[in-house]
Protein backbone atom coordinates (compact mmCIF):
# COMPACT_ATOMS: atom_id res chain seq x y z
CA UNK A 1 0.00 0.00 0.00
CA UNK A 2 2.86 2.34 0.84
CA UNK A 3 4.51 1.54 -2.47
CA UNK A 4 1.29 2.40 -4.28
CA UNK A 5 1.07 5.70 -2.46
CA UNK A 6 4.62 6.57 -3.49
CA UNK A 7 3.91 5.68 -7.11
CA UNK A 8 0.72 7.72 -7.09
CA UNK A 9 2.50 10.71 -5.57
CA UNK A 10 5.31 10.51 -8.10
CA UNK A 11 2.88 10.42 -11.01
CA UNK A 12 0.90 13.32 -9.55
CA UNK A 13 -2.26 11.34 -9.08
CA UNK A 14 -4.14 14.51 -8.20
CA UNK A 15 -4.09 15.55 -11.83
CA UNK A 16 -5.62 12.22 -12.81
CA UNK A 17 -8.23 12.36 -10.05
CA UNK A 18 -9.41 15.79 -11.18
CA UNK A 19 -10.35 14.30 -14.55
CA UNK A 20 -11.92 11.13 -13.12
CA UNK A 21 -14.59 11.06 -10.46
CA UNK A 22 -13.25 10.06 -7.06
CA UNK A 23 -15.66 7.12 -6.79
CA UNK A 24 -14.40 5.66 -10.04
CA UNK A 25 -10.81 6.12 -8.92
CA UNK A 26 -11.57 4.35 -5.63
CA UNK A 27 -13.23 1.49 -7.51
CA UNK A 28 -10.18 1.12 -9.76
CA UNK A 29 -7.86 0.98 -6.75
CA UNK A 30 -10.17 -1.58 -5.10
CA UNK A 31 -10.18 -3.78 -8.20
CA UNK A 32 -6.40 -3.55 -8.38
CA UNK A 33 -6.01 -4.73 -4.78
CA UNK A 34 -8.60 -7.47 -5.25
CA UNK A 35 -6.76 -8.80 -8.31
CA UNK A 36 -3.47 -8.65 -6.42
CA UNK A 37 -4.99 -10.57 -3.50
CA UNK A 38 -6.43 -13.28 -5.75
CA UNK A 39 -3.10 -13.67 -7.55
CA UNK A 40 -1.16 -13.89 -4.28
CA UNK A 41 -3.66 -16.37 -2.86
CA UNK A 42 -3.41 -18.61 -5.90
CA UNK A 43 0.37 -18.39 -5.95
CA UNK A 44 1.14 -18.89 -2.25
CA UNK A 45 -1.63 -21.27 -1.26
CA UNK A 46 -1.68 -23.52 -4.29
CA UNK A 47 -3.71 -26.65 -3.49
CA UNK A 48 -2.86 -30.03 -4.87
CA UNK A 49 -4.95 -31.35 -7.70
CA UNK A 50 -7.82 -33.51 -6.45
CA UNK A 51 -6.84 -36.34 -8.77
CA UNK A 52 -3.13 -35.96 -8.11
CA UNK A 53 -1.75 -38.80 -6.04
CA UNK A 54 -0.24 -37.68 -2.74
CA UNK A 55 3.21 -39.00 -1.87
CA UNK A 56 2.66 -41.47 0.97
CA UNK A 57 6.29 -41.25 2.05
CA UNK A 58 5.75 -37.59 3.01
CA UNK A 59 3.36 -38.83 5.67
CA UNK A 60 5.78 -41.54 6.70
CA UNK A 61 3.58 -44.34 5.37
CA UNK A 62 5.39 -47.40 4.08
CA UNK A 63 4.33 -49.23 0.93
CA UNK A 64 3.03 -52.08 3.10
CA UNK A 65 0.88 -49.67 5.15
CA UNK A 66 -0.60 -48.31 1.93
CA UNK A 67 -1.40 -51.88 0.88
CA UNK A 68 -3.08 -52.48 4.24
CA UNK A 69 -5.07 -49.24 3.81
CA UNK A 70 -6.24 -50.35 0.37
CA UNK A 71 -7.41 -53.70 1.76
CA UNK A 72 -9.10 -51.95 4.69
CA UNK A 73 -10.99 -49.76 2.25
CA UNK A 74 -12.20 -52.86 0.42
CA UNK A 75 -13.83 -54.08 3.63
CA UNK A 76 -11.49 -56.89 4.60
CA UNK A 77 -11.15 -57.85 8.26
CA UNK A 78 -7.78 -57.83 10.02
CA UNK A 79 -7.50 -61.62 9.72
CA UNK A 80 -8.37 -61.57 6.02
CA UNK A 81 -5.72 -58.91 5.40
CA UNK A 82 -3.16 -60.95 7.31
CA UNK A 83 -4.00 -64.00 5.20
CA UNK A 84 -3.78 -62.05 1.92
CA UNK A 85 -0.40 -60.52 2.81
CA UNK A 86 0.99 -63.71 4.40
CA UNK A 87 1.75 -62.07 7.77
CA UNK A 88 0.47 -62.56 11.29
CA UNK A 89 -2.62 -60.92 12.71
CA UNK A 90 -0.46 -59.00 15.20
CA UNK A 91 1.59 -57.55 12.34
CA UNK A 92 -1.57 -56.23 10.69
CA UNK A 93 -2.77 -54.74 13.97
CA UNK A 94 0.59 -52.99 14.34
CA UNK A 95 0.37 -51.64 10.77
CA UNK A 96 -3.15 -50.36 11.43
CA UNK A 97 -2.10 -48.61 14.66
CA UNK A 98 0.78 -46.91 12.81
CA UNK A 99 -1.61 -45.87 10.03
CA UNK A 100 -3.95 -44.32 12.60
CA UNK A 101 -1.08 -42.36 14.13
CA UNK A 102 0.31 -41.13 10.81
CA UNK A 103 -3.10 -40.11 9.46
CA UNK A 104 -4.24 -38.76 12.83
CA UNK A 105 -7.28 -41.03 12.80
CA UNK A 106 -9.13 -42.76 15.61
CA UNK A 107 -11.17 -45.27 13.62
CA UNK A 108 -10.86 -47.41 10.54
CA UNK A 109 -13.44 -45.41 8.60
CA UNK A 110 -11.74 -42.13 9.46
CA UNK A 111 -8.36 -43.46 8.25
CA UNK A 112 -9.92 -44.68 5.01
CA UNK A 113 -11.64 -41.32 4.43
CA UNK A 114 -8.40 -39.38 4.98
CA UNK A 115 -6.49 -41.75 2.70
CA UNK A 116 -9.08 -41.21 -0.05
CA UNK A 117 -8.93 -37.43 0.38
CA UNK A 118 -5.14 -37.58 -0.03
CA UNK A 119 -5.54 -39.98 -2.98
CA UNK A 120 -3.39 -42.58 -1.23
CA UNK A 121 -5.93 -45.22 -2.13
CA UNK A 122 -8.45 -45.44 -4.93
CA UNK A 123 -12.06 -44.57 -4.36
CA UNK A 124 -14.42 -47.43 -5.33
CA UNK A 125 -16.75 -44.90 -7.06
CA UNK A 126 -14.07 -43.82 -9.52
Amino acid sequence: MGLLMIVLEVTHYKAIVKDIRIELFGALVGILFMALGVWLGMTWFKKTNKHEKYDASKLGLSQREVEVLQLLSQGYSNQEIADKLFVSLNTIKTHIQKIYQKLNAKRRTQAIQKARELALITNPNE
